[in-house]
């Protein structure tokens, strides 16, 4: 037994409710006065360490080598596709298709734009891939080509850059990338014509530690608002705050170090009241930014915390779960609160860590979050572990405060665990359920998912699969669940009303997940129980792998194919790629507008008619480069 699952099981041993909650003992937590008192924490802390490696020699044990991990290698590729005969362990988020008809990014959160590689702006589709920004007409009945420029400025050496995200917003296109070489965000703006023409207008670079997730996106759209987190891992031997916390600068040709401007007084750094380990201390930092000024103006807000971190934005604040290494006893991690207004943060006690973005829900006037005894996070590879014993914590967010008080033992639910190792744990809050289950169990042809209405004490339901789990997502108000058995790849819908079960499944033989990534799903509601939902895939046939998007349609929970729309690419081309030449978010989407139905395919976009039950090719166009044309 854990030591998480006898803590929460001595918790629970009088447990009744959702409502026992300590109260912190502050409103918020406290910011530095000055800058004095910052560099005289800092000074601490150093002196802690010190004194912690002279314990560890003459006792004889292994050093601890300071507070700024080794920087992380660069992502793998993605796995390929599994053989026929083997289930697909593809490991996804979910996320919930956005209130704004005209959108087409699937989001977590309603009112908050995720950065992704298509975005539609007006008449215009906007996609960003291996470097290049591309514009494609799609206003009335158009379908075509319009301009493609580099997705960095004509100043700027791409080498060592990745170019991930993209954002819009009020007509400028937002390039998010990280520069290995320059050592922070890159944010490139461009001006979005009426005629879809393509214009630079200027790079800035924002200084922090490399932001990328295997599950989550970096940056947001909030209203007017550009925000960014970034974890930044500072050693105490460098106390020279200028030399380490966020700042920002406007790239120019030749540009230096000291072109940085701090954008983090020690003012607008917060600490707890929870005690701190020196040799595991972050800055999570939310950096808001203006794109109506010129030049661009940001500011950050940091809270200081343990390293390891999986972060949710809702509409009006971050949240930032902040875990140990390696968390000893109860009370061991720390949630904070960031809010967008700029107010002072606040904080709250936890045990446990979430499995990643997707386990957070901000609603009415309450956090829920399903936690994992062993969850470590989700930088970069972190979330495919085991996520251990699991919990749902439901608390006020009254409670937070000062970063002292704790959650209390009613605010958890023991849950039971997924089938197999807990391994590559999906989860999802849709309507008033949380809908959970693990990975495959191997050699089993089942699998059970949980179900449970978050905000009540009714009974946890289990769903049986005749599958594997590698994607739950929301379809409306009901859920369909994904996941491979043997060759093929089967979509169980699920309903969502008096009780959770499953209500009919639809199977497309050899095939497996194209993109596991939340933004590859997309659903598009007819009516409160019918719509279209969209997925890329792989098939299996004459010896290789063909790229599609199937696309299915709900009828009350009864799913029907409609087929698919394919990539016509026999073989990758030399596209003449100077930068971001791996698609770390994938290449392909669903793509709902109005009544027309589109797939992104690498550099192909199929436009496809719905005629009756099936759906047929009607054109498309190949944005291939020109230097790299079939």
């Amino acid at each position: 037994m854990s030591p998480f699952r006898f803590t929460l099981v001595a918790l629970f041993a009088c447990a009744v409710g959702f409502h026992d909650v300590r109260a912190a003992d502050g409103d918020t937590l406290e910011p530095f006065s000055d800058e004095a008192e910052f560099r005289a924490y800092l000074e601490d802390l150093r002196a802690a360490q010190e004194r912690e490696r002279a314990r560890r020699a003459r006792e004889h044990l292994p050093q601890i080598t300071g507070a700024i991990p080794p920087p992380p290698a660069a992502p793998p590729a993605p796995s390929a596709a599994p053989p026929p005969g083997e289930p697909s362990f593809d490991s996804v988020q979910v996320t919930g298709t956005p209130a704004d008809p005209d959108a087409i990014t699937n989001v977590q959160t309603q009112g908050v734009d995720e950065g992704g590689i298509v975005k539609k702006h007006g008449d215009y589709l906007v996609v960003l891939r291996r470097g290049r920004l591309f514009t494609l007409a799609v206003g009335g009945d158009g379908l075509r080509e319009v301009d493609a420029v580099d997705a960095y400025g004509p100043n700027v050496d791409p080498r060592g850059t990745w170019y991930d995200e993209m954002l819009i917003g009020d007509g400028t296109i937002v390039v998010i990338g990280y520069s290995y070489e320059r050592g922070g965000t890159e944010i490139g703006l461009f001006d979005l014509g009426a005629d879809g023409d393509i214009s630079y207008r200027d790079t800035y670079q924002l200084r922090g530690n490399d932001y990328y997730s295997a599950n989550n996106y970096a940056s947001r759209l909030v209203g007017d608002k550009l925000v960014f987190y970034t974890p930044l891992h500072f050693d105490t031997h460098d106390l020279d705050p200028a030399a380490f916390t966020p700042a920002l600068r406007r790239w120019r040709t030749g540009a230096t170090p000291a072109d940085f401007h701090r954008i983090l007084p020690a003012s607008r750094i917060y600490r707890s009241a929870a005690p701190l380990d020196a040799y595991d201390l972050a800055l999570h930092t939310v950096s808001i930014c203006a794109l109506d000024a010129t030049p661009m103006q940001c500011e950050s807000t940091a809270v200081l915390g343990p390293g390891g971190r999986v972060f949710y934005v809702s509409q009006d604040s971050v949240y930032v779960w902040a875990a140990p290494w390696d968390p000893e006893g109860p009370d061991a991690s720390s949630v904070f609160r960031i809010p967008l207004d700029g107010a002072a943060p606040t904080g709250l006690r936890a045990t446990g860590s979430p499995i990643d973005q997707m386990s957070f829900l901000q609603r009415d006037g309450h956090l829920n979050v399903l936690l994992g005894s062993m969850s470590d996070g989700e930088g970069m590879w972190a979330k495919h572990g085991n996520a251990g014993d699991l919990a749902l914590l439901r608390v006020p967010l009254d409670a937070f405060g000062d970063g002292s008080g704790a959650a209390g033992h009613d605010a958890y639910r023991l849950l039971p665990p997924g089938d197999g190792d807990r391994y590559n744990l999906h989860n999802r809050f849709i309507g008033d359920w949380l809908v959970y289950g693990g990975a495959w169990r191997h050699g089993t042809d089942t699998q059970t998912a949980h179900a449970l209405r978050y905000a009540g004490d009714g009974p946890i339901q289990a769903i049986r699969l005749g599958h594997g789990l590698a994607r739950i997502d929301a379809m409306g108000t009901d859920a369909i669940l994904v996941g491979s058995r043997g060759p093929d790849l089967h979509f169980t819908s699920v309903g969502l009303d008096d009780h959770a079960g499953a209500a009919s499944v639809f199977v497309q033989r050899n095939a497996a997940q194209g993109e596991d990534r939340s933004h590859g799903f997309f659903y598009k509601p007819d009516s409160d129980d019918t719509g279209i939902a969209g997925l890329p895939i792989l098939r299996y046939g004459d010896g290789r792998l063909s790229a599609s998007v199937l696309y299915l349609r709900n009828r009350a929970l009864r799913l029907a194919g409609l087929g698919r729309l394919d990539s016509a690419a026999a073989a990758e081309v030399d596209d003449g790629c100077r930068a971001s030449c791996v698609d770390w978010y994938g290449n392909a989407r669903p793509i709902f507008i109005g009544d027309r139905v589109f797939a992104l395919l690498g550099y192909e976009l199929v436009e496809g008619r719905v005629t009756g039950e099936r759906i047929v090719e009607r054109r498309r166009v190949d944005f291939t480069p020109a230097n790299g044309r079939h």
